[in-house]
Parts: C-alpha cells; structure tokens; sequence
C-alpha cells in the first residue's frame, strides 16, 4: 500500500510541476503511475488528498532529521533555524511543484481553504520540534507566526539558486531575529507589574 501510495504521490508532483496544478486530472495521475484509477481513488480521493500526503512527506523528513535530545546551549531561534532549513532542504527536489501549489492556491479559494489547516498543522509540528510549545492560544499564535515567516522566506527559496541555499538562510535568520524580538518585548510587557493608580486619580500635567 505504501508502494502505491509513493508511486501516485511522486507522480502527482512530477506532473504538477511540468503542466500545472489546473492541468492535471486524478485520472492522469494514475496512467503516470502505472495504477489502474481505482487503484488510485482507494487511497487519493482527489488532488488535494495528494497535496496533503505531499505535506505530509516534507514533515515526515523533518521529523526523521530532528535529534532526540534538545542541546541546552541552542536558543528556540537556533532550534527553529535548524528545523525549517530541514524543510527547505526536504522541499528543494520539489521546488517546481510546490510553485504550481502555491500559484494554484492564489488563483483557486476552495485549494487554499482545504490546504491551511494542514499548513498550520505543519508549523505546529516544526514548532514541536524545535521544542517550542504549539498548543493553546499561544501555540495558535506561534503557528501563524511561523506560517506569516515560512510564507516570506519561501518567496526568496523560489529563486535560491545557491548551493548551500546562503540566500534563503539569511532571509530566515532575519525574519527569525525579528520575531524573536517581538517575542521578548510581549514576554517584557506581560510581566511586568502594573502600576497602583485609583481610578479616580486624576491624570497628572505630565501625562
């Protein structure tokens, strides 16, 4: 099953990638494959099923590169550079389909209505780990931070053309210290003691 899972996957993403996410049928899918289409409908419905296995695929390489102990040294930041880099690298066989992913989502609502929560799910497993916390209100907050940045950075991944990708880590890095700062003023502001003024104290010539 799993053989056959890879095999329409794989297909799917050549495919989409030389004719376009609008150009490709599932029945296509299937004669690329080499599986009769029943064969593929029983495990892909249709092409956004695919879409999310292909999520699916970058998460899963993610995760297998991901250490199973945290170093105490590394900073969240240090820790979510080095996950989403792993996912830039896990994507760059893919660039060409993920392009005509992305273009398809801008131009068809339904696809990017169906792909966001698998999006989100996708940064919240990046976020984990990385050993950031992903859960509550939070963690929701978190998720659609990293989402806002993967979004950024991926337009700069389009067009890397560098071996080591220098140009996406750096457009990483910056939108990372960035957050990073954001993080640690809201942190500041939450914490810190309000001060003791009655409401009906009248506001002083200074204010």
């Amino acid at each position: 099953m799993n053989d056959v899972r890879d095999k329409a996957l794989d297909a799917f993403l050549g495919l989409i990638a030389e004719k376009g996410y609008a150009g490709v049928a599932l029945r296509d899918v299937a004669q690329a494959a080499g599986l009769g289409f029943a064969d593929l409908y029983g495990v892909y419905s249709d092409k956004t099923a695919l879409a999310a296995a292909f999520m699916a695929r970058i998460d899963a390489e993610v995760m297998a590169g991901t250490p199973s102990t945290v170093d105490p040294e590394e900073t969240p930041r240090d820790r979510l550079f080095d996950v989403m880099m792993r996912r830039y690298d896990a994507l760059r066989p893919y660039r060409a389909a993920l392009r005509a992913l992305r273009r398809a989502g801008t131009r068809d609502p339904i696809l990017a209505i169906a792909m966001g929560p698998g999006l989100r799910r996708s940064m919240g497993a990046m976020l984990e780990a990385a050993s950031v916390a992903s859960d509550g209100l939070p963690g929701a907050l978190r998720q659609n931070g990293l989402l806002a940045i993967h979004y950024a950075v991926s337009r700069v991944f389009d067009r890397d053309d560098t071996q080591d990708l220098s140009k996406t880590m750096a457009a990483l890095d910056e939108r990372l210290k960035t957050a990073e700062r954001w993080a640690q003023l809201f942190d500041k502001y939450a914490k810190s003691p309000r001060a003791d003024v009655p409401p009906s104290a009248p506001l002083s010539p200074e204010a």
